[in-house]
């Protein structure tokens, strides 16, 4: 497994209508690293986020979906999304206000 450290967990922040009605209960959706586990991405929410405090992570893996190009066959590149729940006392991600 790859050493990763925790700036390198999270890659960008997934915006949708879905996950923008889960912020009312305090999950924010993250797409992370493929090799991240569920510690890595608790630890780097914590570390990135001052006065965050992780309750659970949910993890899913999403297979890369094959595409044609002419008679050619690929793969896209396979996603980790994470959804992050907070615990009640914590603060709220200030990257999501005013989305």
């Amino acid at each position: 497994m790859a050493d990763l450290k925790y700036f390198d967990v999270i890659l960008k922040p997934v915006v949708t209508e879905k996950s923008m009605e889960v912020m009312a209960e305090k999950k924010y959706t993250f797409l992370v690293h493929p090799e991240a586990t569920k510690i890595q991405i608790k630890e780097a929410v914590e570390k990135m986020f001052e006065g965050t405090k992780v309750e659970r992570v949910n993890t899913m893996n999403n297979s890369g979906k094959t595409k044609r190009r002419g008679m050619t066959f690929g793969k896209t590149a396979k996603t980790k999304k994470a959804i992050v729940k907070l615990t009640e006392a914590s603060k709220d991600i200030d990257f999501f206000e005013g989305m």
